[in-house]
């Protein structure tokens, strides 16, 4: 039997538990699948969702570089663009872009320098 292989679910780095939940939860509508801290006062490690994105967010040191870039396919870019426009996050106004490869993209910064491209072209597509 061939070894079969899941989606990637990526690591971004995180410093502020508020902060990370008020972009995370509030302004994108990820919901916390479950969280982990090995003791109350030590860095919070959870994981996310929304439809098919898992995401992984940890506050511990060795876990991820601040500053990741992650692309993330989206069904109906303009719908997710009208539902962030009228959350009003006082720290994002993202606007679509159309690019040369003929995609749109919506680019979004965290909190803490990772940055999320919302596409909607099919993630097998690729760029000439």
């Amino acid at each position: 039997m061939a070894a079969m292989l899941g989606s990637p679910v990526p690591i971004l780095r995180s410093f502020d538990e508020t902060r990370a939940r008020a972009f995370y939860l509030d302004y994108l509508g990820f919901a916390v699948d479950w969280e982990h801290r090995f003791e109350p006062a030590l860095p919070l490690y959870m994981q996310l969702s929304r439809d098919g994105c898992l995401l992984h967010l940890s506050e511990h040191h060795g876990d991820a570089c601040p500053g990741a870039a992650l692309r993330i396919a989206c069904a109906d870019l303009q719908a997710l663009h009208a539902e962030l426009q009228a959350k009003e996050y006082g720290f994002a106004r993202p606007g679509i872009v159309e690019t040369p490869w003929e995609t749109r993209e919506m680019t979004i910064h965290d909190p803490f320098g990772n940055r999320l491209v919302f596409n909607d072209t099919p993630e097998d597509t690729q760029a000439p």
